[in-house]
């Protein structure tokens, strides 16, 4: 089992939005977490998702795993989750994944946790 977490400030993410619009989402969201994330505090937990996916699996984001190798989804709870690239996914071999994410006072956060084959 591994654990990853990532905090970030949302007016980041505000200042990035304002400057390249829809071209600095889809650097990381895939068009239908852009759909989802209409307010900077979600795209902030988006990209905080995906910070500690990649921590959780000891590799950043880089060759062995890239933002859009990562599809955060809601669950029919409305829970986040997240799945994998087929290719990211025969690497990582995860087996088991839980995902929180959570927003106040200007930071967003996200919390995962792993377990690989």
């Amino acid at each position: 089992m591994k654990i990853g977490t990532d905090i970030i400030h949302i007016d980041r993410i505000e200042k990035n939005i304002s400057k390249y619009g829809n071209k600095f989402k889809e650097r990381f969201l895939s068009h239908e977490e852009i759909a989802m994330a209409q307010k900077a505090e979600t795209v902030a937990g988006l990209w905080a998702a995906k910070e500690a996916i990649s921590k959780a699996l000891g590799c950043g984001i880089g060759e062995q795993l890239s933002f859009h190798d990562i599809m955060i989804v809601k669950n029919q709870k409305g829970a986040p989750a997240f799945t994998l690239s087929q290719e990211a996914q025969t690497i990582h071999r995860i087996k088991e994944s839980s995902l929180s994410i959570s927003h106040d006072g200007g930071f967003a956060i996200a919390v995962v946790v792993v377990v690989q084959h």
